[in-house]
């Protein structure tokens, strides 16, 4: 996806300054990239500003962590980025240790890390499983996403087990 070089409020809700790009067909008007469909109800649940702002029915997350753009309206009037929300989103600081990868059950890219570094393997997919089944997931409204987190999670599992299994390859320059 190309990189928009925005600041990170530029086009927030809190700033009045118009997107970069017209959104065409639910391009991402900061970045021009096509965004995923959200349901209504993750973005009200995500937003921490006024919902009488609201002017659309259909929005949709810009995945880019370059872009500071999170959630826009499709006709791309209305564009939301993460001082507009309540959770930092794991698609826009996913290097970073203490952001959470699992919304509903505080699991971060950190604490899967430490766990594989530690025993050389994780038991938070299964964990995340068991609360699935137990009916103790929200994903659709806790995951700024809007859905399930189990393909993040297992991408996290996968790299960290990897380079733990392959610790000369870490210490390579």
């Amino acid at each position: 996806m190309d990189s928009c070089g925005c600041s990170l409020r530029e086009n927030s809700i809190h700033n009045e300054s118009k997107p970069k790009v017209a959104s065409v067909n639910g391009l991402c008007p900061t970045n021009g990239a096509l965004g995923k469909r959200v349901e209504m109800q993750t973005i009200k649940a995500m937003l921490s500003i006024s919902l009488n702002i609201l002017t659309s029915e259909a929005y949709r997350f810009c995945a880019d962590p370059d872009c500071p753009t999170v959630y826009y309206s499709e006709d791309g009037q209305q564009v939301f980025s993460e001082a507009d929300l309540r959770e930092r989103v794991y698609k826009k600081h996913a290097d970073d240790k203490e952001i959470s990868i699992c919304y509903c059950f505080h699991h971060t890219v950190g604490s899967i890390r430490s766990e594989i570094a530690e025993s050389g393997k994780s038991t938070v997919v299964a964990e995340i499983t068991a609360g699935i089944k137990a009916g103790q997931c929200a994903c659709d409204i806790r995951n700024p996403e809007g859905d399930c987190c189990l393909g993040n999670v297992r991408a996290v599992v996968k790299e960290f087990s990897t380079q733990f299994q392959n610790p000369i390859q870490e210490a390579l320059p």
